[in-house]
């Protein structure tokens, strides 16, 4: 089951590029800038509003939490693109590990074949396939019939 949650989870990631890194920096640079913002907006806006006026201390302190934000929104792309990445190369790995032409699984195929016989595994295969396209049909077939039931009178 572990198996299946990675790969949705992988999938999600090549996505988005979210993880729970990006979450807990998110959620630290807010806390951050929220706290850095009351202490520090207080005293320096009185400061900067005796050296320059009431304005100019407005927008010196408006351009610093700009960069905070600006500094934060980086970090989170940055993350975000090397979780898309290693998620689409894991995915690509995990795709690529199930080849059908892998030395192993050709051995092993050969040894099922001459241990059933050759022509027992080729009926096997040919039944396989005429299952598979009467397993495929059926819901048309099943779809046609009920449409055939519906449009008849019922006495």
């Amino acid at each position: 089951m572990s198996g299946w949650l990675r790969y949705f989870v992988l999938r999600a990631q090549a996505s988005t590029g979210l993880s729970s890194q990006i979450a807990i920096w998110a959620v630290v640079a807010v806390v951050a800038a929220l706290v850095a913002g009351a202490f520090l907006l207080a005293a320096a806006f009185v400061w900067l509003s005796h050296r320059l006026g009431g304005v100019i201390a407005g927008l010196v302190l408006c351009g610093v939490f700009v960069l905070i934000a600006v500094i934060g929104l980086g970090a989170c792309l940055m993350i975000r693109r090397r979780n898309m990445q290693r998620a689409r190369l894991e995915l690509a790995a995990r795709s690529s590990s199930t080849n059908w032409l892998d030395p192993k699984l050709l051995g092993v195929g050969w040894q099922v074949g001459q241990a059933l016989g050759w022509r027992r595994l080729a009926a096997l295969g040919a039944v396989a396939l005429l299952a598979a396209g009467l397993a495929k049909e059926w819901p048309d077939h099943k779809a046609a019939g009920s449409d055939d039931d519906q449009a008849s009178p019922t006495s």
